[in-house]
């Protein structure tokens, strides 16, 4: 089973965390954030991981650290439950469009951690989300893999939807990069021996 759990208790938020790689996209997520909680709903299902989230965080001050320790713990569930990554395919692209919005995205498990946010949005907010946040949390989830993580924006304007169409794009990257490669399923796919 590959799968996860992760408890990250800070001052600023608690956070209980479970995944699992081979799901079917069932998902129970609980942020206080809604426009969060929605996002990752969308990742679980496209993704097909199954995704737990409960998440107690100081939203009297916003919902930064929420957004942030959401990111950190779902990049240290990925690291978790990949293990040693023998047999995955390691990377992954996907391309989606969304209404008027057109997103690639692009992952590497290399164990580098690097972030690409090549998004602009001009609304600063959806909701009472701040869309600034939407970067913090692959911040998060990208140090925390030890993944090297792109995000190209070719369309959008709406920015619900470019935020959204990310969230999607993403998770069919990561999906494609973890899935277990038949021809390659004792090895690990580095010429190096490890990642």
């Amino acid at each position: 089973m590959r799968n996860a759990e992760i408890i990250r208790k800070t001052n600023e938020t608690k956070i209980n965390l479970s995944l699992e790689l081979d799901g079917t996209g069932k998902n129970n997520i609980k942020t206080g954030c809604g426009f969060l909680d929605h996002m990752l709903n969308l990742f679980a299902s496209h993704g097909k991981f199954d995704l737990t989230v409960n998440c107690e965080g100081d939203k009297w001050v916003d919902y930064h650290h929420t957004v942030e320790d959401v990111g950190i713990c779902l990049g240290h569930a990925f690291l978790k439950a990949l293990g040693d990554k023998k047999g995955i395919n390691r990377y992954g692209n996907f391309m989606l469009p969304m209404d008027e919005s057109l997103i690639l995205t692009a992952i590497d498990f290399s164990g580098r951690s690097y972030l690409n946010w090549d998004i602009k949005i001009s609304a600063q907010k959806v909701g009472d989300f701040d869309t600034e946040l939407a970067e913090e949390f692959w911040l998060g989830f990208t140090r925390n893999s030890l993944s090297t993580l792109h995000f190209k924006q070719l369309a959008g304007t709406n920015a619900h939807h470019i935020i959204e169409c990310a969230f999607k794009s993403v998770a069919h990257s990561i999906k494609e990069a973890v899935k277990i490669n038949p021809d390659f399923k004792d090895e690990i796919p580095s010429t190096k021996g490890m990642l």
